[in-house]
C-alpha cells in the first residue's frame, strides 16, 4: 500500500517497518502486517495520505560527480532530489557521490521494486574508466567472478569501449551487470587491485542515458507504459 502510493520503494518501506517508523491504527507495524484502506497509517507519527495511486510518471537523470542520491545530507551537500520537479520520486537504484551518469526516477514504488530487484534481471550497463590496460587473464577473471566481502560477482559483460585506442595510462571499458549491490563495480576491479578513475552508467534495462542530455538535467519518459508492463 504504501509503495503503491509512491512513498518509496519496497525494500526502503521495508526498512522503516523494520526500525518501527510505521504505525496503523496507532500500533507499531510489523512486516507482513496489512492495512485496510482508509485506517490511519502513519510514519514518525505523521499520517500518510495513501487515498490516490501514483502517477506513473519516469524521469532520465544524467547525475553528475559530487551529487548524494538522498533526500537531504547532513554536510550540506548537493543531492540528486534538489534538481527534480515536485513530486514523491524514488531513486531506481544508487550512484556513489563520485559515480555519474543515468538514474531513473518514477512515483510508482511498484515499479521501482521490480526494476530494482535481482529476481528481474534488469542490466546496468557502465562505461568504466582504469588506470592501466586489462590482460586476458584479468578480463576472464571479472567475467567469471571475483570474492567480495558480501559474495561472489561477476561481470556478464566487459569489452574495451574503443578496441582501437591505443594503450596508455587509463584505458575506458564497457561494463555489463545484471544486479546493482553497494559500489560493486568499483570494488570488481580494487579486487584485482585496479584502480577506477571515472565511473559513468549508460544503460539501466532498456533506457539508455541519451546523448543530449547535460549533466544535472532530467527529461520525462513520453510513454512509460511499456516500462511499466517489462
Amino acid at each position: 500500500m504504501l509503495a503503491a502510493a509512491g512513498l518509496g520503494s519496497r525494500r526502503e518501506i521495508e526498512s522503516w517497518i523494520a526500525a518501527g517508523r510505521v504505525s496503523v491504527r496507532g500500533r507499531v507495524a510489523k512486516l507482513g502486517d496489512r492495512a485496510a484502506p482508509g485506517e490511519e497509517v502513519t510514519l514518525d507519527g505523521r499520517p500518510l495520505e495513501l487515498g490516490s495511486k501514483s502517477s506513473g510518471r519516469v524521469l532520465i537523470y544524467n547525475k553528475p560527480e559530487g551529487e548524494l542520491v538522498t533526500r537531504s545530507d547532513p554536510q550540506g551537500r548537493p543531492t540528486v532530489f534538489s534538481r527534480l520537479p515536485a513530486g514523491r520520486w524514488i531513486a531506481v537504484g544508487r550512484l556513489d557521490i563520485n559515480s555519474a551518469g543515468l538514474l531513473l526516477f518514477t512515483e510508482d514504488g511498484e515499479l521501482a521494486n521490480r526494476l530494482m530487484h535481482p529476481r528481474y534481471g534488469f542490466e546496468r550497463e557502465y562505461a568504466v574508466r582504469v588506470q592501466g590496460t586489462l590482460g586476458s587473464g584479468e578480463l576472464e577473471r571479472l567475467t567469471r567472478g571475483v570474492e567480495l566481502e558480501d559474495g561472489w560477482a561477476a561481470f556478464k559483460r566487459i569489452v574495451p569501449a574503443d578496441p582501437r585506442e591505443r594503450a596508455g595510462a587509463n584505458r575506458w571499458y564497457r561494463v555489463t551487470l545484471a544486479e546493482g549491490r553497494n559500489r560493486e563495480v568499483r570494488r570488481m576491479f580494487e579486487a584485482l587491485g585496479v584502480r577506477v578513475s571515472r565511473l559513468l552508467r549508460v544503460r539501466y534495462g532498456p533506457i539508455e542515458l541519451p546523448r543530449d542530455l547535460a549533466p544535472g538535467q532530467w527529461r520525462e519518459i513520453p510513454n512509460p507504459v511499456k516500462l511499466q508492463k517489462l
